[in-house]
């Protein structure tokens, strides 16, 4: 038995030095600026002559690369799904029943069987009276029948309008009416629980003819207008295999034409409609490509955030056109304690062992606060062993090593989370704290994070994956270059010391074309082509570039906030700080411009405020308990001390505030399905409460 920590990081090192095969990092250059200036324009290193336009000599459109794809790959693996076995109700002590599934094995289909299914599924769309050039709707959750409905529409040049599955009604009738489409797809649930409110004749999507859904459970046509066709996905692929259907000709996309209108989640306003053209997107494609190492046919990617999210098209699409499998997952069923998984049943990442996975910020801080739960339940000892095993790796792979000893000693349990064979992960959508990104890096693979917008069809920045620095994003992808434009109000600048700052300007082949129908509206303003015609936006964000020509982003010009004395505060950089507490699962920040201290909302971590409800005397039910006025002042004092040790400015702390029983989800519409905060609609949901911490009688 090891009793002393100090005789284990000797043993550690000894072996270490014998078993590990240490890679040191060299301090290269990654990008530079073109014009020898601090604001650029910046491109990476390899590709500092011109910017590539796609990934494959002459393939230029999404449909010639999923051709291609199935040229290489035809009887391999491509699209899986797990069989639902059963559905069982779980009720809870406090009454609550919730619905767990148990599913069976993923069940596959090859490349050639899914290049069938599109060019039926197709054919019948057509058959259906859907014209190339017309736009199609697609409002459905992250599934194959996703996959397949968007290589179908590339396919037959039909441009795919994508829209969240958690928009709320009015979003969805929003964006059906203003792009004008005649036929939606969606699923039998999202028919049941979104669209139902429709059913009235006077339904509020003014043109839609068709709605095709996917899913095996039934619908009843009668809730629906006569006016409004309704099919299964099964009954429009069956008519597009009809002789008759199969046999004509189609219209084959060109690089220029309209592949995808990305709906935005609209986190600062109405959703905005985003135009990808074909040669955008394989760009961008191109780009996120050439930073993932070694991708090809012996990949595994799990598949579960939205596909409305440009974020996970992007990868599925570049997933398969190198030949890799992707497992369909959800939120709900990703590991063995997902909320839908049955006790003692096999989450997704369990059951299909991914190599590759995508993530957005808010995921990865649930794993780890999983994690270091589970850690604080453990002896003394356990903990120590872990700690030290912790330690030493982080300053291994701060050295760009690894240690096999301590991944098999302390990080093999921990990576069974997510199935054992994960090799890489990437983190977009949001930024990612420090913290979470060491504990990932030391705890399960490298990961790199990239930097992207819709509008930039998801392609900016992304780091290496042997980059173990924390904070950045990386160096300008392939496609695209960056340049630093001076925001004086808020204080970047160029000749900012030590590293030159500025809003984040995208320009490539990348850059979509703007967004739909609003012209003349002044919102594509931020949009615009240079002298040389390259397509460049304006992303709002602030960013500085390191000597090595790597982004990192500092702050974003609508999170900051000027108080009544005159002092600016950037409302992300108080959130992130605040959020490494593990009493905290989610926290939104406000700021009046009238009055001179900050508020916050926080929704607390259901165990931790519990025990400290304990610990204080307070004992109630969930709802009372965040309540309660000696529980807000506890959990004040720990954000005081966060901010104490994070050393933010007086002004920074925020003095009073909310305790919220409810989390934030994309279901409550108070955060987008990447999670990021959507202040409007929290100032809403939370404005007496504004008005009682501000002192309003």
């Amino acid at each position: 038995t090891i009793r002393e920590p100090v005789v284990l990081k000797v043993m550690l090192y000894n072996i270490h030095l014998c078993l590990t095969y240490i890679v040191m990092l060299p301090q290269c250059e990654r990008a530079r600026s073109l014009s020898g200036r601090p604001e650029g324009p910046y491109r990476a290193v390899e590709r500092a002559d011109a910017l590539v336009t796609q990934d494959f000599e002459g393939v230029d459109t999404l449909d010639k690369l999923f051709v291609h794809a199935v040229k290489r790959f035809s009887q391999a693996s491509c699209l899986g799904t797990r069989e639902v076995l059963s559905e069982e109700e779980d009720k809870q002590p406090n009454g609550k029943i919730f619905k767990k599934l148990v599913l069976g094995d993923y069940s596959w289909m090859t490349y050639e069987e899914v290049s069938q299914a599109v060019e039926s599924f197709g054919s019948g769309l057509a058959a259906l009276g859907q014209q190339p050039h017309n736009t199609i709707a697609i409002f459905c959750e992250t599934r194959a029948e996703w996959m397949i409905t968007a290589q179908a529409c590339f396919r037959r040049n039909f441009p795919l309008v994508t829209m969240y599955a958690t928009l709320g009604e009015d979003a969805v009738a929003y964006g059906l009416n203003q792009c004008g489409a005649t036929h939606l797809i969606t699923s039998t649930e999202l028919l049941r629980t979104k669209l139902k409110v429709h059913k009235a004749t006077d339904i509020a999507v003014s043109g839609l003819q068709h709605v095709i859904y996917a899913g095996s459970d039934e619908v009843c046509h009668a809730d629906y207008p006569q006016s409004l066709a309704m099919h299964s996905m099964q009954e429009v692929m069956e008519l597009g295999t009809k002789p008759e259907n199969l046999s004509k000709e189609y219209e084959r996309p060109t690089a220029s034409d309209l592949a995808v209108v990305m709906y935005t989640s609209g986190s600062t306003g109405k959703p905005k409609g985003v135009k990808m053209q074909h040669n955008n997107l394989i760009a961008g494609m191109a780009g996120q490509c050439e930073r993932i190492p070694g991708l090809g046919s012996q990949d595994t990617y799990i598949a579960y955030l939205p596909l409305a999210h440009v974020l996970e098209l992007t990868a599925e699409i570049s997933c398969v056109s190198y030949g890799c499998r992707l497992g369909y997952s959800s939120p709900h069923t990703l590991t063995d304690q997902s909320s839908k998984i049955k006790s003692g049943g096999k989450g997704d990442c369990s059951v299909l062992k991914p190599t590759l996975i995508a993530a957005v910020p808010e995921i990865m801080d649930r794993i780890c606060k999983n994690v270091n739960g589970k850690l604080r339940e453990m002896s003394v000892i356990q903990r120590t062993l872990f700690k030290v095993g912790y330690n030493y790796k982080l300053q291994k792979v701060s050295q760009g090593a690894d240690s096999p000893v301590c991944n098999m000693l302390f990080f093999k349990r921990v990576n069974l989370l997510l199935g054992g064979c994960v090799r890489l992960m990437l983190s977009g959508g949001a930024p990612l704290s420090a913290s979470t990104q060491r504990f990932m890096n030391v705890c399960f693979c490298p990961v790199a994070v990239g930097y992207g917008l819709t509008e930039t069809c998801g392609a900016g920045t992304i780091s290496e994956f042997s980059d173990y620095s924390t904070g950045r994003v990386g160096a300008p992808l392939i496609c695209s270059e960056i340049k630093l434009r001076d925001w004086p109000e808020g204080g970047y600048t160029s000749q900012d010391k030590p590293h030159p700052r500025g809003e984040i300007l995208i320009g490539g082949p990348n850059v979509a074309m703007g967004y739909y129908e609003s012209e003349g509206e002044g919102e594509n303003d931020n949009f615009w082509v240079d002298e040389a015609g390259q397509r460049w936006f304006c992303t709002g964000d602030v960013g500085e570039v390191h000597p090595d020509g790597c982004l990192q982003i500092v702050d974003r010009k609508k999170d900051l906030v000027k108080l009544q004395a005159g002092e600016y505060v950037s409302l992300g950089k108080v959130e992130a700080a605040l959020k490494n507490s593990p009493l905290i699962d989610n926290i939104c920040v406000y700021a009046s411009s009238d009055q001179n201290y900050l508020i916050s909302f926080v929704v607390p971590n259901q165990k931790q405020l519990t025990e400290l409800a304990k610990k204080n005397g307070v004992e109630e039910e969930w709802e009372e308990l965040c309540n309660h006025t000696k529980m807000e002042e506890e959990v004040l004092k720990v954000i005081k001390e966060i901010a104490v040790t994070s050393k933010m400015e007086r002004f920074e702390v925020p003095q009073k505030i909310r305790l919220s029983s409810e989390a934030w989800t994309p279901e409550t519409g108070l955060v987008t399905d990447a999670f990021k905060l959507k202040r409007k609609e929290l100032k809403n949901h939370y404005i007496k409460d504004i008005e009682r911490l501000y002192g309003a009688q």
